[in-house]
């Protein structure tokens, strides 16, 4: 530990939050925390990029495999309706979760990206016009700029971005102010992947509402770490990915509001979102099934519920309290270490701890703390004009999960210390 870290003392230092979660019985429900990397304990810090899975989704996905591995809708031998029956159930689930009016409004994907390019090619394609406007915000991930661009450039329309300030922090004046009669979406993310940043979203979506405004959310970076209620933010769409909050990877949900998903064309057409085909005409499938075409990725969705039903078990309010203490001490510890300087510091944020230190590349960083078996994420996290807002290449970034720890927070203390004695 650095001389600057062990001046904080135990009174210094901010008290661990009691809370519902025990943290070593969380540990011991994920195989891979096991295992050593470089002869050292493996240090899981890159939980905003991927989080790891617990035994209860790898044996629903080998259960699935194992014993009920068919088809699902279409078939009525014994295995089509235990898969169907339990991918469905998987719905219920998601429905529950962020609690959705309704089953049919929980569509499938593979993830975010796909939500938000659903929402883009088929929502946006049918509203947006030339000389329409679409409003994103500085913080956006890549896939939530670039399919608006694409959208964008195809309509002859333009796309609009709400500024921050130093801290990462939406100046909502300045989004309200760029809301108007040419804005046709909001497309916003709840919580940054780069900085940690929560926004105001539920007052975002009043702004926008009072304009006729609809908005799409990128809730990838908050579903895991709190309670997301679509009902009482009154979101149009809202979109999260499986593969952070615990479950497997390539499957994700998007939510839409039923009288807009009802008036969407599909998004690609095969099997299942059909209910009639002829070389003359095809009509389509009712909701969800018109945006889900083909053989969906059945065991995916099974382990997508077998997830959110773990997070349940453990209570998302405990998660988040678990995750806001890691990252009060994190920020403080982190912090006071000579030459490095954090990188988003909003007074709302999620487990996000970002960070450079002066003269060593986020890359050069996250090799080091390799090396002590540490595993962070560096470079622009898909979020190059952000990081031009801040005018830097790059930052290293750790980010916490339901079973990280206060002593993982202080092997990375230590491993900074590393570098900077590389780096001296």
């Amino acid at each position: 530990m650095t001389t600057a870290a062990r001046k904080l003392d135990a009174e210094q230092r901010p008290a661990p939050i009691g809370g519902g979660l025990d943290v070593a019985r969380v540990r011991a429900d994920f195989p891979i925390l096991q295992q050593r990397v470089h002869g050292k304990p493996l240090v899981y810090l890159d939980n905003a990029a991927t989080s790891q899975k617990p035994r209860a989704v790898i044996d629903a996905i080998v259960r699935y495999y194992e014993g009920s591995n068919a088809n699902i809708h279409r078939g009525v031998h014994y295995l089509s309706e235990i898969a169907t029956k339990d991918y469905e159930a998987a719905r219920r689930t998601a429905q529950e979760f962020i609690n959705a009016p309704h089953a049919h409004e929980i569509i499938f994907v593979r993830g975010a990206t796909e939500g938000i390019n659903l929402v883009a090619q088929t929502f946006g394609r049918a509203r947006v016009q030339p000389g329409d406007e679409v409003l994103i915000t500085a913080m956006e991930h890549h896939s939530n700029i670039v399919p608006w661009q694409i959208l964008c450039d195809e309509k002859g329309a333009k796309l609009r971005v709400a500024p921050i300030n130093d801290q990462g922090e939406l100046l909502l004046d300045e989004f309200a102010k760029l809301l108007g009669r040419r804005t046709k979406l909001a497309a916003v993310t709840h919580v940054s992947n780069a900085l940690g940043t929560i926004n105001p979203l539920k007052r975002m979506i009043e702004l926008a509402h009072a304009h006729g405004v609809p908005v799409a959310v990128d809730g990838a970076q908050a579903v895991p770490h709190m309670k997301v209620d679509v009902q009482a933010l009154d979101c149009d769409f809202y979109t999260f990915s499986g593969h952070k909050v615990y479950g497997p990877t390539g499957i994700g949900v998007l939510y839409g509001k039923s009288a807009l998903l009802e008036a969407m064309p599909p998004y690609q057409g095969g099997g299942d979102m059909i209910s009639s085909v002829t070389f003359e005409k095809t009509s389509y499938n009712k909701l969800p099934y018109k945006f889900e075409a083909g053989t969906p990725d059945i065991a995916g969705v099974i382990g997508l519920g077998a997830a959110l039903t773990y997070v349940n078990g453990l209570g998302i309010g405990n998660i988040g309290a678990h995750e806001h203490d890691l990252l009060v001490y994190a920020t403080q510890v982190v912090s006071a270490i000579p030459g490095v300087r954090l990188i988003g510091t909003a007074k709302e944020k999620a487990g996000v701890l970002s960070f450079v230190i002066e003269g060593v590349h986020p890359h050069d960083i996250g090799t080091i703390l390799d090396q002590e078996g540490i595993a962070i994420r560096t470079g622009h996290h898909c979020s190059q004009p952000l990081m031009d807002r801040f005018g830097i290449p790059a930052t290293a970034r750790a980010s916490f999960a339901a079973y990280n720890t206060r002593e993982e927070v202080d092997a990375l203390v230590r491993g900074i210390g590393k570098v900077r004695e590389v780096f001296a």
